[in-house]
């Protein structure tokens, strides 16, 4: 790839966000129901995008939590398959690099600024609070956090039949509530289970079945991607994948992509912002996560924050207020019951750095892959098709 068809920064190694690249357009999250619709004969409308994809009765888009394009490409031994399936460009997911961002994209047809997902934990204007988009622990309605109809439910209205094969506990939450509500939800907590539900699903015609997997995500938080059990587990991702095209007819299609890739972080490049001098003075909140800082501000204080946060972490971050962020079309198109959610002043970490808190997000400092900045690592993702 070439560094302006994907809006690399030389300073930073950061991605521009493809809504602000007319190079990079059309392969965002964002754009692969739509594509997929068009495949199947229907239109979703929306805005334009040139992803496209080959026509098809039925179609399962499977989502493999934190396979990076980056990672796939490094690792052809144990994950043959998937490797060769790669040829065509990667596509990005949006900003902050992050599941529960990624994934409303995905199901919203729609960048975070306007479905309002905005990172890991983002702030709940009415109350002050920090809501976990993950865990969804705050007494707030995922249809007013998230109001835009899904895809899934506007495909469903243009007669295609739409399915969620995930975890059974995921069922009802707010995070698949914001994303994924109209479609049939298919509880799964295994391949034999996910592999049933996918096949049960694509025999309806014409039909939609999204298929979801953690485990990959969870093994690098906790032992990294530079470990053989991350790299084991992707073993088991690549031959879960041939198993499902295995037991699929073969007029039905697969699309394999991710929400976000990863980046090991060290000892070596790991900060506390309640230690760096100055870093919490005129702020009121923390939220994101290590790669991607929201920071909330006192009122007035924004610039005087902004400003200490860039002296301090210097070239470990790119620091913004929220305006210049947003500016940059880092959010894409931002709502203005979105805009409050964003931080007023946003810290994406470079290289391999993370912006812990230790008072705030403790757990935080127990792992060792992490992601939610800019860079190609953790932006790019697969768009493979088999």
């Amino acid at each position: 790839m070439t560094q302006g068809a994907w809006g690399s920064g030389p300073a930073t190694g950061f991605l521009a966000p493809a809504w602000s690249s007319a190079d990079a357009a059309g392969r965002t999250l964002a754009d692969v129901l739509p594509a997929v619709a068009r495949a199947l004969g229907v239109d979703l409308g929306g805005h334009a995008s040139s992803l496209e994809l080959p026509p098809a009765p039925a179609y399962v888009v499977v989502l493999v939590d934190g396979l990076g394009h980056e990672l796939l490409a490094e690792h052809r031994a144990q994950a043959p398959y998937l490797h060769s399936l790669l040829g065509t460009p990667p596509a990005t997911c949006g900003v902050p690099s992050t599941t529960a961002t990624s994934l409303t994209s995905l199901g919203t047809a729609l960048a975070p600024g306007q479905h309002g997902l905005v990172g890991f934990t983002s702030r709940v204007p009415a109350t002050g609070e920090l809501l976990n988009a993950l865990f969804w622990d705050r007494d707030v309605d995922p249809l007013d956090w998230q109001p835009h109809p899904t895809a899934f439910a506007r495909l469903e209205a243009l007669g295609v039949r739409t399915t969620v094969v995930s975890k059974r506990e995921f069922a009802g939450s707010g995070l698949t509530r914001c994303g994924q509500r109209g479609a049939a939800y298919v509880g799964a907590d295994d391949i034999a289970e996910r592999v049933a539900g996918a096949v049960a699903a694509a025999a309806h015609r014409p039909s939609l079945t999204y298929v979801y997997d953690g485990d990959l995500d969870w093994h690098g938080h906790r032992a990294g991607v530079d470990s053989q059990r991350w790299r084991g587990q992707l073993r088991d991702v690549d031959e879960d994948v041939q198993e499902l095209r295995d037991a699929l007819p073969p007029e039905v299609r697969i699309v394999v992509v991710a929400d976000h890739g990863m980046v090991d972080c060290g000892p070596e490049t790991r900060v506390d912002v309640d230690v760096l001098p100055g870093l919490r003075d005129g702020v009121t909140l923390l939220g994101g996560e290590a790669r991607f800082r929201h920071v909330y501000c006192h009122d007035g204080a924004v610039d005087d924050v902004a400003a200490t946060w860039r002296e301090v972490l210097g070239e470990r971050a790119t620091v913004l207020t929220r305006e210049q962020a947003t500016a940059r079309g880092w959010f894409g198109p931002v709502d203005a019951g979105v805009r409050p959610r964003i931080g007023d002043v946003v810290a994406a970490a470079h290289g391999t750095w993370g912006l812990f808190s230790t008072t705030d997000f403790a757990y935080e400092t127990t792992l060792v892959g992490l992601h939610g900045s800019l860079t190609p690592q953790e932006m790019l993702i697969p768009l493979l098709v088999c």
